[in-house]
This record gives structure tokens, C-alpha cells and sequence, in this order.
């Protein structure tokens, strides 16, 4: 355990750019341009509006907002709160699906690329531990930095939305703090990390498999295979001879080999695939906030997608040990 502990720290100071920066980085350009929204905004409505003006909210005062709103607009301004709030957070996690996509795809082709194989190779160290070792840091690190990242984000935004309505008078906790819910909103996002490590499995399988054979151009191949794959399987209709069309195996072979790390993904094939969410209406912000619930992203455990998905992922990653025992050269 002490050993493979080593290897986590190294596989983070070896990507720290990609793991932690680049997440902070992100969050922070959308506070910036946040904020220079709300400046250029601001500057706008003084310009139209005269130096002295309030702001007005569908003809009440911001400072009088909360005390002529009915139990329903409260609620849904609730929902815009938490639903804008869920979006900021939303910035480190694009970031996520190509930090973890390229470092997997060269985090066994780099070591040969450059030769350090031979020295990690002459320290008592199992292929496995090291592949398993860059397994956990896609799987768990990254995200997990990400997330923490997602929720400074998060709440850096609501801080700023404080700012401007006590800029005008507003009281920022029945204003903002109040009605959101900054902290479940948290709660989701880290309930979500466990189900972001098994739907990303097979892509990050599938990319390690491909950095530990593949003797050059590893992003060529990767990518070409499963979509000439794909390409064949339409052109052939090899998909007809099981009672199925060629979309089947773009969504459930492709797609998941391809896109799985990208947040989020495992709800948009429930939704292509579920009954009851196809016919789910949203009624406003607060049932877009729900789609997201730790609630609802642990029912991915549910689906028989993520359970194969993940066993071809594991046998995938076999496969990335023992290329990595077999091929040494640079």
C-alpha cells in the first residue's frame, strides 16, 4: 500500500498541470468573466437607466424582492439559483474529459516514447501496480480534483451574486444564500464520483490498452479503430443479423469506448434508453437541478450498460499489463 501510495504521488507530480491547474484555471476564467459580465451589465443599465436608479426586478426594488414573492416564485427562484449554480461548477468538468482522455491515452506510450520504462523497470515495481496506479489517478484523483474545484466554482459564483445584491441594497442571505442550495448541490457532485469511475472505465480502458501496444500515433488509433469499426458495422448491416440497427453499436460500442469521459454521460444514454426519463418534462430549473441528484446518479447502478460496460473495461486494462510486460522498447 505504501508503494502503490508513491506511485499516485508520482503519477500527480509528473501531471500536476493537467490535474489540478488546469481545473482551477478553468473556474477561475469563468469567475473573471463573471464578473466582467456583471461590470459591463451594470455599466449598461446606469447608461440607460440614469447614475441613481435602482435595480428593478419586474418593477420591484431588489431590496424589496423577497418580501413580495409568493411561495411559488420563491421556489423557482430557488431553482435558478441551485440550476446556475450547477452550471458554474459545470466548467472544471469540461476541462475533465480531456485531462483524463490524454493522459490515459499516453500514459503507458509516453514511458516507452521517452525510455524512463527502463528505469521504473529496474525498481521493484509490478506492471500492475503501475498501471493500476494511473488507473486510480483517471479514475479517482482527477475527478476528485475536479470536483473540489467544481464547488469553489460553485460557490465563488454565488458569492459574486452576493456582492451585487448588497451593491443594491439586497440582502444577500434571503436573496441568494436563502433559496439556493449550495451544499447538496456538493453532495451530488462528489455522490457522482463513483459513478463517473465505472461509466468512464471502458474509454479509459480502452485508451491504456491502446498507449501500452501501440508503437506510435496512439491518438490515430484509438480514435480510427472503433470508428472504422463502426464504419463496417453500418456499411455491412452487420448489426441486422441480431435484430438490431447500426445506432446500437455506435451508442453502446463507440460512444462508450470514445466519449465515457465525459461527466455526465451516463445520463444522457439513460435518457436515450430509459422509458421514463424519455417521457420526463422538466417544469423548471428545480427539475433540471434534480436530473442531477445523487439520488438519480446512483441509479446508473441500476443499468445493465454500466455493469458491461465495466467488465470490458477491466479485461481492457488486463490487456494494458500485459502489453506493458511485453514491450520495453522506446
Amino acid at each position: 500500500m505504501n508503494t502503490f501510495k508513491w506511485l499516485l504521488k508520482r503519477e500527480y507530480w509528473e501531471h500536476r498541470g493537467g490535474f489540478l491547474w488546469a481545473p482551477i484555471i478553468t473556474g477561475a476564467i469563468f469567475l473573471l468573466l463573471s464578473t466582467l459580465a456583471i461590470i459591463a451589465g451594470e455599466s449598461v443599465r446606469r447608461s440607460s437607466e440614469g447614475e441613481g436608479s435602482g435595480l428593478m426586478m419586474n418593477g420591484v426594488r431588489l431590496s424589496d424582492l423577497t418580501q413580495n414573492l409568493s411561495a411559488q416564485e420563491r421556489l423557482e427562484m430557488a431553482g435558478g439559483l441551485d440550476l446556475g449554480t450547477l452550471l458554474a461548477g459545470s466548467w472544471p468538468f469540461l476541462v475533465l474529459a480531456f485531462v483524463v482522455f490524454f493522459y490515459c491515452l499516453g500514459s503507458l506510450f509516453d514511458e516507452r516514447k521517452d525510455r524512463s520504462i527502463l528505469f521504473w523497470k529496474s525498481l521493484p515495481l509490478s506492471d500492475t501496480q503501475t498501471v493500476l496506479s494511473k488507473l486510480a489517478s483517471a479514475l479517482v484523483l482527477a475527478p476528485l480534483i475536479a470536483t473540489l474545484a467544481a464547488i469553489v466554482t460553485s460557490l465563488g459564483f454565488l458569492v459574486l451574486l452576493s456582492i451585487y445584491a448588497m451593491f443594491h441594497g439586497g440582502n444577500a442571505f434571503d436573496l441568494i444564500w436563502g433559496p439556493a442550495s449550495p451544499l447538496t448541490i456538493a453532495f451530488s457532485l462528489i455522490a457522482a464520483l463513483p459513478v463517473y469511475a465505472f461509466w468512464a472505465l471502458p474509454t479509459v480502458g480502452w485508451l491504456m490498452l491502446v498507449s501500452a501496444w501501440a508503437k506510435g500515433k496512439p491518438f490515430l488509433w484509438a480514435l480510427l479503430v472503433p470508428l472504422f469499426a463502426g464504419l463496417l458495422v453500418s456499411w455491412f448491416d452487420v448489426m441486422e443479423m441480431f435484430g438490431m440497427k447500426a445506432g446500437w453499436f455506435w451508442q453502446h460500442v463507440v460512444g462508450r469506448i470514445l466519449l465515457g469521459t465525459v461527466p455526465g454521460m451516463d445520463l444522457v444514454y439513460r435518457g436515450a434508453n430509459d422509458p421514463a426519463m424519455q417521457n420526463w418534462n422538466p417544469d423548471g430549473p428545480a427539475d433540471i437541478v434534480a436530473l442531477f441528484s445523487a439520488q438519480n446518479a446512483w441509479g446508473a447502478f441500476a443499468t445493465l450498460d454500466l455493469w458491461v460496460g465495466a467488465a470490458a473495461g477491466a479485461a481492457m486494462i488486463a490487456g494494458a499489463v500485459y502489453f506493458r510486460r511485453a514491450r520495453d522498447e522506446g
